[in-house]
This record gives structure tokens, C-alpha cells and sequence, in this order.
């Protein structure tokens, strides 16, 4: 059984920590007008050109047409298919 001292502790531990993760979700949330504005569709004309780096500046529209022209290559599978890489470390 706890002593009484335990039991404080335990409470006012719980507490303050309840108050850290309130106050700093509400510090680290977004907006709630951004949010309803990223749940609504955008036409690719009115975003802003992609810097792709040495390939120079896109327009989205560009970049989906050039997609839909070459979609990437499936990915190989049977018994002549390159195995997975293998990954160590993480999950």
C-alpha cells in the first residue's frame, strides 16, 4: 500500500503533466480556419511554381501532365525480380 506521501506525489505528477499536454497541444495545433482550408480542393492553376532544383522552376500542371505522359515503372515481381533491399534498424 502507498503511504500518503507516495500518493501525493503520484496526484500532483499526473496533474502537472495533464496541463503540459494541454497547454502544449493547444500551442502546437493548427488553426481550425487552416484546417477547413486544407480539406478543400484547389485547382493546379492557382498553386505556385515547384523549385525542383537544377531542373529549373514547373508549374504543377506541367509536372502532372509529365507524370500521366510517363508513369513510373511498375515494380518487378516474380522469380527474376531483384530482391527487396534489405533495411536494418527502426521498426
Amino acid at each position: 500500500m502507498l503511504d500518503r506521501t507516495g500518493v501525493i506525489f503520484c496526484s500532483v505528477s499526473i496533474a502537472i503533466a495533464a496541463i503540459v499536454c494541454i497547454g502544449g497541444f493547444r500551442l502546437a495545433a493548427m488553426p481550425k480556419n487552416a484546417i477547413a482550408a486544407a480539406k478543400v480542393p484547389v485547382p493546379p492553376e492557382t498553386l505556385p511554381e515547384l523549385d525542383l532544383g537544377s531542373f529549373g522552376r514547373v508549374s504543377v500542371l506541367e509536372l502532372m501532365g509529365y507524370y500521366i505522359d510517363n508513369p513510373p515503372a511498375p515494380a518487378a515481381t516474380g522469380a527474376g525480380a531483384p530482391a527487396a533491399p534489405r533495411r536494418f534498424g527502426g521498426c
